[in-house]
C-alpha cells in the first residue's frame, strides 16, 4: 500500500506543479466548474418554479372548495340543518388547515427561489471574474511567447528529453516570468479565497 501511495503522492505533485505552471489550465477548470454550477442552479429555479405553480394552483383548488363549503355550510343553517351545517363547517376548517399548509409551503419555495437566484448572480459574476482573469493569462502568455526569438532548427534537435534549450539569455526574463507566474498564481488564490465565502 505504501508503494501506491507514494506514487499517487508523486503524480498528484507533478500534477500541481504542471496546473502551477500553466495557471490557464487551472483557471479553464475552474470556468468550467462554475459553469456547470450555474446550469446546475438554473436547472434548481426551473423545477422550484414548477413546484411553485402547482403549489398555486392547489391552493386556488382549495379557496374553491373553501368557498363552495361556506356556501353549502349558509344553506344548511338557513334551512336548520345542524346535522348538515357542523360538519360541513368542520370540513369547510379542514379545508382552510390545507390551504394555511399550502400557502406556507408556497412562502418556502419562493424564498428558495430567491436564495437560488443570488447563488446564480453569484456564481455567474465569480465565473466572469475567472473568464476575464483567464483573458488576461492568456494574453500574457501570447505575449511571452511572441517576445522570445524563434529558437533556430539545430537548437531544438540538440535537446534531450530532459533539457530544455535556454531561448533567451537575458537574465530579466526568466525573473520576468517568474514574477508573472507568482502574480497569477496569487491572483488565482484570490478568486478561489472568494469563491469558498
Amino acid at each position: 500500500m505504501g508503494l501506491f501511495d507514494d506514487i499517487s503522492q508523486f503524480l498528484e505533485d507533478r500534477i500541481d506543479e504542471f496546473l502551477k505552471n500553466n495557471p490557464h489550465l487551472e483557471l479553464q477548470a475552474l470556468e468550467e466548474k462554475l459553469y456547470q454550477q450555474e446550469q446546475e442552479t438554473g436547472r434548481l429555479l426551473a423545477d422550484l418554479r414548477s413546484r411553485i405553480q402547482q403549489v398555486e394552483q392547489k391552493i386556488r383548488e382549495t379557496a374553491q372548495e373553501v368557498q363552495r363549503w361556506h356556501v353549502r355550510i349558509e344553506k344548511a343553517k338557513a334551512a336548520n340543518r345542524r346535522d348538515l351545517a357542523e360538519p360541513a363547517q368542520a370540513h369547510e376548517a379542514s379545508l382552510i388547515r390545507t390551504g394555511n399548509q399550502l400557502w406556507g409551503q408556497m412562502e418556502l419555495l419562493r424564498d428558495r427561489v430567491k436564495q437560488t437566484e443570488e447563488l446564480q448572480k453569484k456564481i455567474q459574476g465569480q465565473r466572469q471574474e475567472v473568464k476575464v482573469k483567464l483573458e488576461q493569462v492568456q494574453a500574457q502568455q501570447a505575449a511571452q511567447r511572441a517576445a522570445q526569438p524563434n529558437p533556430a532548427p539545430n537548437a531544438t534537435w540538440k535537446a534531450t528529453w530532459n533539457q530544455i534549450p535556454r531561448v533567451n539569455a537575458n537574465p530579466a526574463d526568466p525573473l520576468e516570468k517568474q514574477f508573472q507566474n507568482w502574480e497569477a498564481e496569487e491572483e488565482l488564490q484570490q478568486l478561489k479565497r472568494k469563491m469558498g465565502q
